[in-house]
């Protein structure tokens, strides 16, 4: 697979995340809704990583990942990319997924929804596949 069609496999799978992130905040799984908002964020920022010959490292980390990318953004954005990587990780460890789904109030998820929505779409914007 040659390097485009790579970038365009990691944004289709951005999507599929898209799409499932917006039927779990119909469903009401706020959680799980944010959890599939980072994925997609995480997986743009590596297509991002990708089309521009940068090493994608093995990690969730949304704020490392931004950090390779020469995207220019305010710490108001920086600390937003810190906290939806929370929701990564604490999705994935049981002992610590009981957190994010007290934190995910609908009040709560619907500001972070509509930051990752920005995020990701800012992010696509800059990708020019």
């Amino acid at each position: 697979m040659g390097k485009i069609e790579s970038v365009k496999a990691w944004l289709i799978s951005a999507e599929d995340n898209v799409s499932v992130a917006e039927d779990m905040f119909r469903l009401n799984h706020l959680n799980w809704s944010l959890f599939m908002w980072g994925l997609a964020i995480e997986k743009t920022l590596k297509a991002y990583l990708l089309f521009n010959d940068i090493e994608v490292p093995y990690t969730h980390d949304l704020h490392k990942l931004y950090l390779l990318t020469n995207l220019k953004v305010s710490e108001d954005l920086v600390n937003d990319l810190k906290e939806i990587t929370t929701f990564n990780i604490n999705a994935r460890y049981e002992e610590t997924k009981y957190d994010l789904y007290k934190k995910a109030t609908k009040e709560y998820t619907d500001i972070y929804v509509s930051k990752s929505k920005s995020i990701y779409i800012w992010i696509k914007d800059n990708l020019k596949v």
